[in-house]
């Protein structure tokens, strides 16, 4: 599932970036947004009704789906003027970025592994943006902030999953950018009309996010995190590939050397939590032993207790002297 959802999404971008030639870029994610939202007002909404807005965190909510809009602007127009492959490459900087916010944001602790994970990324960035590269400079500066909206998005995300549905997460994402494209889309230049195979290409956009989103959350609900990471980089060979068959365009040995250590910084980064995680559940697991332990030992002194304690009757009753056992009187003889 995970692997058909990056075709999906490497193939929306194609499809983005061949149709953002002609047509004005937030005309396309105003496309996509919607067609999302009529997905999901089909497929969710009958069955929930208004509990897909129930939400404990409204502002929160409102925000992720500002910086979810604000990264497919800002994300689009950069491939718009970058190759599919490099803008992937640099786009993979987010989960580093994510790590160095979490530290102020959410008070984690990043470690040795974690800061080796980020300056590899960095390395990484530096290879595929060098100035040799020929890659326009507002391009690269567009996808690092499109990185750095999604990092504070993804971060945002990981806050809310503890109490809010993934389902309604999901909804107000779509609600809010389409409602925001909405109102601002009217004052853009959107040039000439779309011809129909451009409106079919329009559309198609919400349904590749819309599906290719769908297989995500599916596969990381049947499969742990640490196990799905790897393949999420797929996405690169993916990008790669449409970038070559679809514009023409295959990165030089030195993009890709920049990709490899960007993915490389990716999964030490990914190792590195996993071994966090597995630290921070030992100890929790040995309290629990230790807890359970003493129960059954504080049990078992109770019920030995009971075994070999006298019982309350014969311990409490006096022994009776001589001088106290009466005589039978002359009623009790006859």
């Amino acid at each position: 599932m995970l692997l058909i959802s990056q075709l999906l999404l490497v193939s929306m971008d194609a499809t983005a970036k061949k149709l953002s030639l002609t047509l004005a870029v937030p005309l396309l994610v105003w496309a996509r947004y919607a067609v999302h939202l009529v997905l999901m007002l089909i497929f969710f909404a009958p069955s929930r009704g208004r509990s897909i807005l129930a939400t404990k965190n409204l502002s929160a909510q409102l925000c992720r789906g500002l910086l979810l809009l604000g990264t497919s602007i800002s994300g689009l127009v950069a491939l718009r003027i970058l190759p599919m492959a490099e803008t992937a490459g640099l786009a993979f900087m987010s989960p580093l970025i994510a790590t160095i916010l979490a530290g102020p944001l959410l008070g984690e602790k990043v470690g040795r592994l974690g800061w080796s994970a980020i300056l590899a990324g960095a390395a990484g960035a530096v290879l595929i943006s060098r100035p040799s590269s020929h890659l326009p400079l507002e391009g690269v500066l567009l996808v690092l902030a499109s990185a750095v909206s999604f990092s504070i998005y993804q971060i945002l995300t990981r806050k809310l999953s503890h109490t809010e549905d993934s389902v309604t997460m999901l909804f107000y994402t779509a609600l809010v950018g389409t409602v925001c494209l909405s109102v601002v889309l009217p004052w853009i230049p959107s040039g000439a009309a779309p011809t129909l195979p451009q409106t079919i290409g329009v559309l198609s956009l919400g349904v590749y996010a819309g599906i290719g989103h769908f297989c995500v959350i599916h596969a990381f609900r049947h499969a742990p995190v640490s196990k799905l990471t790897p393949f999420m980089y797929v996405q690169l060979v993916w990008a790669a590939l449409l970038g070559w068959l679809v514009f023409g365009h295959f990165p030089d040995g030195l993009s890709i050397v920049g990709m490899l250590i960007i993915v490389g910084g990716g999964l030490l980064l990914s190792f590195a939590r996993s071994r966090r995680s597995a630290a921070n559940a030992e100890p929790v697991s040995k309290s629990g032993a230790r807890a359970f332990s003493n129960k059954l030992t504080n049990a078992a002194t109770r019920e030995n207790f009971k075994t070999h304690a006298a019982p309350p009757s014969r311990c409490s009753a006096k022994p009776q002297r001589p001088a106290d056992i009466q005589a039978p009187s002359d009623a009790d003889r006859a």
